[in-house]
């Protein structure tokens, strides 16, 4: 079995023998095999409602099965399939189903980016480190500037490109490498996480100064590095600050990464926000009127997620009241999502309402479970808020992501899964949730 479509089916057999037959034909049939690169296997389905369950209820059942068939470990991706009409051309198809399997966003490629005069340079040092030339020394390209900016959307878009140019690109987080070297050591997998790594043909890291003052991490960083940068392989790196302003990185580290080219992203004009709010709208296929898109330009400034965060929240409260998006709608729409107790008269089971009434339950404001504060009290109560909204309503795990700045439908069901556990092992969590959800009944 060498395709991912006859390892599919061999699983489907197997898995077809676990299941009801009612359970199987509901949720298993009409899936297939998209594609299989050795530790990732993506599942393509027929609908975002088969996806969501069998991400959220059957996920550990199948990666079981697909151990059992290819004896190695693997991690599995669900993905709507495309319609026939859209992939009369199969290398767009393909093109698709690669991105999806290598953990890139779709909608992050460079075609898709929007240039100003903040972040000219690191476009520019993107694209030049994403065509491999040997003419240019962009080797490390180290991006580095404050959250939300656009430095994942350009290295993912250098990971598109690759997938293009039939290279392989490794995408990992600070935190993934440390967690996935961690359990490497822990099963004694060492040399499949070396092999992992020393293969990549671009290798791009978000966040490296998570692993800073991990020393054994840093460590096997620094060997990873040194076997690609003397292979002639590229490295494509992210961080919140410059490598100088690292001082939990070790020195022999910090001075690597300035091998390259340092290039920083500074926040965006008045032109390019509201360029990217036109891009966004245009995305999303909604018709969001200039006025409004010319008053979010203004009044946010720093942050390009939460300027797309709050059009999102903008979109998803005039689609729950089936209303058109005016400036007043707008207003009301962000006034509403930053409120707390003010909101719950209204409609205590909104999205508004739930986020409010947690946010107060957990003494936060509602933009901190709207934003992208990762501290562990932050990231709880967002997590509980999600679990609430989705056991309160009938929403579905994208509406919900949708209504927390455009977080997907795997962020979702992962926090609802980590919750359930949580209360579990936590009477003190247990009571806070109860207490949340008796204010939130009629």
């Amino acid at each position: 079995m060498n395709s991912a479509k006859e390892i599919w089916e061999a699983a489907l057999g197997e898995i077809q023998l676990q299941v009801s037959k009612s359970n199987y034909s509901t949720w298993f049939k009409g899936t297939e095999g998209l594609a299989y690169d050795g530790d990732k296997f993506l599942v393509g389905v027929p609908n975002t409602f088969i996806s969501e369950y069998l991400e959220k209820s059957q996920r550990s059942l199948i990666e079981k099965t697909l151990i059992g068939l290819i004896h190695r470990g693997v991690s599995v991706r669900f993905q709507i399939k495309w319609a026939q009409e859209d992939c009369s051309d199969s290398k767009i198809e393909n093109r698709r189903n690669n991105s999806a399997l290598y953990g890139f966003n779709p909608r992050y490629t460079f075609d898709n980016f929007v240039i100003g005069a903040g972040n000219r340079m690191a476009h520019a040092a993107a694209v030049g480190a994403a065509k491999r030339s040997s003419e240019q020394n962009y080797n490390p390209l180290f991006i580095y500037s404050n959250p939300g900016l656009g430095k994942t959307h350009l290295v993912q878009a250098i990971g598109h490109k690759a997938l293009e140019n039939n290279l392989r690109p490794v995408y990992v987080s600070g935190e993934q490498f440390t967690n996935e070297f961690v359990a490497a050591l822990r099963e004694r997998r060492t040399e499949e996480f070396r092999a992992k790594y020393r293969s990549a043909d671009i290798l791009i890291v978000d966040d490296i100064h998570f692993i800073g003052g991990k020393e054994a991490t840093e460590e096997s960083f620094f060997h990873t590095f040194n076997d690609l940068h003397n292979a002639g392989r590229q490295i494509v790196i992210t961080s919140d600050r410059p490598p100088k302003s690292m001082p939990l990185l070790q020195e022999r580290l910090r001075s690597r990464f300035e091998w390259g080219l340092a290039v920083d992203i500074q926040p965006p004009d008045f032109e390019s926000r509201l360029a990217i709010l036109q891009s966004k709208a245009e995305q999303t296929q909604t018709k969001v009127s200039p006025d409004v898109l010319d008053m979010m330009a203004q009044e946010i400034k720093q942050n390009i997620r939460e300027l797309e965060g709050k059009l999102n929240r903008v979109i998803a409260y005039a689609r729950l009241l089936r209303a058109h998006i005016t400036p007043e709608l707008a207003v009301k729409a962000l006034r509403d999502v930053a409120s707390t107790r003010s909101a719950l008269p209204e409609a205590p089971n909104s999205p508004q309402g739930v986020i409010g009434l947690v946010a107060d339950v957990f003494d936060l404001t509602a933009d901190d479970l709207l934003g992208r504060g990762r501290d562990k009290e932050t990231a709880q109560a967002r997590q509980v808020a999600m679990y609430v909204m989705r056991r309160q309503s009938n929403s579905s795990l994208s509406d919900i992501g949708i209504a927390f700045g455009g977080r997907n439908a795997s962020t979702v069901s992962y926090a609802c899964e980590k919750i359930a556990q949580d209360i579990a092992g936590s009477h003190i969590l247990r009571r806070k949730v109860e207490e949340i959800q008796k204010k939130l009944l009629p």
